[in-house]
């Protein structure tokens, strides 16, 4: 089949990569013109594992092509995805703009039927939007079909060539059995196939979201209450985890989540209950504790140094939102920076892959290291703040003698409690004992 991709991002990118994978040509189209060149002499432009490898063979095969040209996109394909960036605006809404702009220039230009596919996280409702849109000018026949996508960065390869479940929105026959056919591929193991209707699916994917996030934020909420009790989240994380109406996923404590996805769906779907008169208490309720919880370590590092952190050296590791990804959207990493810069501090910090994008953000306000190990000297204390594999089982006694004083911050809860007692560290986690040496 003749795929196009408008928009290479994580979602763009990752799509229009795996369907060439199965065998389509697709055609990925961005506004970006150095980005384009990057990718047509095959350099992937994000990092997400095992995508370079595909991304690589699909390009020497002429499966997988790049251009700046929406109208050379749209000629070549017969199913157009749109996985275009929907931002936050300043209340919370998804900016719709980008969507909205590439489907009137769809409906300007196409001669012959084609399927619209919102493969973008929108709000309910907006598959209307993207139809009435094109109609104003279409002379041909077309259908607009919902089809969010589940992938989480880091795991989006498998997620997208294994997937759990496809949603397709739409209540056109014709667009369904050729998204049927697309992706029949991806479901040979059995997985499913769910069709609804274009707003069921287009909230599905905001539901699922919003509600993995407030999973996360319960658990913050319980871990913070372990603290005062003196209760220890992990024996309760544990104890919730084996009850199968609960599931261990998504159930470990730490300071809050981020990336592209979280923040932003569970604030469009708070908004988007507001424009419809309908107040989620719940979701206020999660945003308000993530936003406290992505620094809930700071008072636990002022209490330690008497509220006097000027002139002190921190080492951060793990600037990234979560492990294996680049992506430093909302990422707590930098919420935790900004408040120790903003109380005199310096940081010395590293992450095996997020430092270019946050130099990018952050200039030379801190300093970044080569190695993990290469954060420590001079440093007054350790925060961890992304649970790389590589922090997991690290050289103690090479910590201990390179911080001035040995104490962890540890907002991940990577180590054990007994063991760094016993190496002679201070530590301070989520939800667990303080170590106080």
């Amino acid at each position: 089949m003749k795929i196009s991709v408008v928009g290479t991002g994580y979602v763009g990118l990752v799509t229009g990569t795996c369907l060439a994978e199965t065998g389509n040509e697709v055609v990925c189209v961005d506004i970006d013109e150095q980005k384009v060149q990057k990718m047509r002499d095959g350099k992937v432009p994000i990092y997400e594992p095992h995508l370079d490898v595909l991304f690589e063979r699909n390009i020497r095969a002429g499966r997988l092509k790049f251009t700046t040209s929406l109208e050379e996109g749209l000629e070549h394909g017969q199913i157009i995805f749109l996985a275009l960036p929907t931002p936050e605006d300043e209340d919370g809404a998804a900016d719709l703009s980008y969507v909205l702009g590439v489907a009137e220039e769809i409906g300007k230009s196409i001669t012959s039927y084609q399927v619209i596919v919102d493969k973008s996280t929108v709000p309910v409702g907006t598959a209307e939007k993207v139809k009435e849109v094109i109609a104003r000018n279409v002379q041909c026949e077309f259908d607009v079909v919902s089809n969010p996508e589940f992938l989480r960065e880091g795991f989006a390869v498998d997620d997208f060539l294994k997937p759990e479940r496809i949603i397709i929105g739409s209540s056109s026959e014709k667009a369904t059995e050729l998204m049927m056919k697309l992706y029949k591929p991806f479901v040979r193991s059995g997985n499913p196939i769910i069709i609804m209707d274009e707003k069921s699916a287009e909230l599905t994917k905001y539901a699922a979201n919003a509600f993995l996030a407030t999973k996360i934020t319960f658990m913050n909420e319980i871990a913070n209450y372990c603290e005062k009790v003196g209760a220890d989240v992990d024996q309760v994380r544990r104890g919730m985890g084996t009850d199968s109406r609960i599931g261990k996923r998504f159930l470990f404590p730490g300071i809050g989540y981020g990336g592209s996805c979280f923040p932003k769906d569970v604030k469009a779907l708070h908004k988007s209950g507001k424009d419809d008169h309908y107040d989620f208490k719940i979701l206020e309720s999660v945003i308000q504790v993530n936003a406290s919880q992505k620094i809930a370590l700071v008072p636990k590092i002022k209490n330690y140094f008497n509220h006097d952190l000027k002139g002190k050296t921190f080492a951060v590791w793990g600037l990234a939102f979560k492990p294996e990804t680049d992506d430093i959207r909302e990422a707590p990493a930098l919420d935790i920076i900004n408040n120790l810069l903003d109380l005199g501090a310096k940081v010395q910090a590293f992450d095996p892959e997020a430092m270019q994008n946050v130099q990018r953000k952050l200039g030379n306000k801190i300093v970044f290291s080569k190695s993990m190990y290469d954060a420590l000297p001079g440093a007054d204390a350790l925060i961890i703040c992304t649970e790389w594999s590589i922090f997991r089982t690290p050289d103690f006694n090479r910590i201990r003698t390179d911080l001035k004083i040995p104490v962890i911050f540890d907002g991940r809860n990577l180590y054990d409690i007994q063991d760094m007692e016993n190496e002679g560290f201070s530590y301070f986690s989520i939800g667990r004992k303080d170590i106080k040496l």
